[in-house]
């Protein structure tokens, strides 16, 4: 009978053994452990190996390669209002695209839009990025091949801009260097750069031509006159192709109901006149505040030239079709049609159908009476002209998005960081 209960003349041997104060491995249990190190590391190869037969290892991504007849455009800000709209025209027109945004006013929910309406490889990527940041900008230039810019990215409000001019000077004049400076360096020959007919202040002469001189009121104004002005320096020795676009205010969403405007609930003090009325007209807000009624106008509120952003969109399209190296191009785009604010708040009634309660406040630091375009020079040089003229008409089919979206887009994604 075997004896389970024997006493062992021999203490058992430890995991280590201690010498002087220092732990040395058995090397029993030292041969077993680097038998298991060798082991995985021939795993490890093995599956390099396979990895790297695959016939997708050593391909270079669509993205960071230029390809005939396929013009890679780089959408900053693409993930807002306008920059969303001008990316799903590029996919539409079989453009490649990447939207780089840090979601700081954009909507994560629109990219997905996107994705979702053109999930093939190669068509649409989106890196999280801030362009503040020139490293992230350096690192985004060098891993893709990008053909053209559509600069997007900017804060915009006017009454921001007044409470909060630092925010603006940073984020648009210095943002725009960044990039500016990535493009040079990395070959990328051209920029579609999004402007505003805030850079000319409030013009004595109406309508408000190409040369008219731009004198800002606001910092907002002011920040985007900056970057135009290093943009034109810069180009007085470059073969770049730069068309900058000076917008007048945009209103509406895609006709087809897929993206819309939605702002963070924290701006909408800041927001766009037409995001007031909607969220007046949804009980979001108790009424629409309308600030200034003794302007020189003809009802005494303020005079805009309301652009719908189906149409701002397709001036971008032109611009792009049309830029030439070493050219300048600089346009308005605008109806050529001012109206008051009056005028639109009682567009938007219609088009809501609910009877927004108005409240009427003193002026607004940095606001001017008046502003409209002449539209003539783009008609001439792009042959573009705004086709969505119909106030109500827009207005409808921003609302239509608005009543569907009651919480915006709603959505999160994974995205590349950069």
């Amino acid at each position: 009978m075997l004896n389970f209960n024997r006493t062992r003349t021999q203490p058992r041997s430890t995991r280590s053994m201690s010498l002087g104060g220092i732990d040395y491995m058995d090397p029993k249990k030292k041969s077993n452990v680097v038998g298991k190190i060798l082991l995985a590391a021939s795993f490890t190869a093995l599956f390099i190996l396979m990895l790297k037969q695959s016939p997708t290892f050593n391909s270079p991504s669509l993205f960071s390669q230029h390809e005939p007849g396929v013009t890679h455009v780089l959408v900053t800000g693409g993930a807002g209002y306008i920059g969303s709209h001008a990316a799903l025209r590029l996919l539409k027109d079989s453009h490649r695209v990447t939207i780089v945004d840090n979601l700081s006013r954009g909507n994560i929910g629109a990219v997905k839009v996107l994705q979702e309406l053109f999930p093939e490889p190669g068509r649409l990527q989106f890196i999280y990025a801030d362009l503040g940041d020139p490293k992230a900008v350096k690192k985004i230039f060098s891993e893709n091949a990008f053909d053209a810019v559509m600069h997007f990215a900017a804060v915009a409000y006017v009454g921001e801009s007044t409470v909060d001019p630092l925010k603006y000077y940073h984020n648009i004049t210095s943002n725009t260097l960044i990039v500016l400076e990535a493009m040079a360096a990395h070959g990328v020959s051209t920029l579609i750069y999004s402007s505003t007919c805030a850079t000319y202040g409030e013009p004595k002469q109406m309508p408000i031509t190409e040369e008219t001189p731009q004198h800002p009121i606001n910092p907002y104004g002011k920040a985007k006159k900056m970057a135009e002005d290093i943009i034109l320096d810069f180009h007085k020795n470059s073969d770049m192709a730069v068309m900058i676009l000076r917008y007048f205010n945009v209103i509406g969403s895609d006709p087809e109901g897929r993206l819309g405007e939605a702002p963070r609930p924290e701006l909408r003090v800041h927001g766009r006149i037409s995001g007031a009325c909607f969220d007046a007209a949804r009980g979001i807000i108790p009424g629409l505040k309308v600030t200034g009624t003794d302007y020189k106008t003809l009802d005494g509120t303020c005079i805009r030239d309301y652009i719908d952003v189906t149409d701002l969109v397709d001036a971008h399209v032109k611009a792009l079709e049309k830029a030439k190296p070493g050219k300048v191009g600089i346009y308005n785009v605008g109806t050529g049609r001012g109206r008051s604010v009056n005028e639109f708040v009682e567009a938007c009634k219609a088009a809501t159908r609910v009877n927004i309660k108005v409240d009427f406040l003193p002026r607004r630091p940095g606001d001017y009476a008046e502003v409209f375009s002449d539209p003539a020079k783009i008609l001439t040089e792009l042959n573009w002209t705004a086709q969505h003229t119909d106030l109500q008409k827009s207005l409808e089919v921003a609302w239509r998005w608005q009543k569907s979206h009651r919480n915006g887009y709603e959505t999160t994604l994974p995205m590349a960081s950069y």
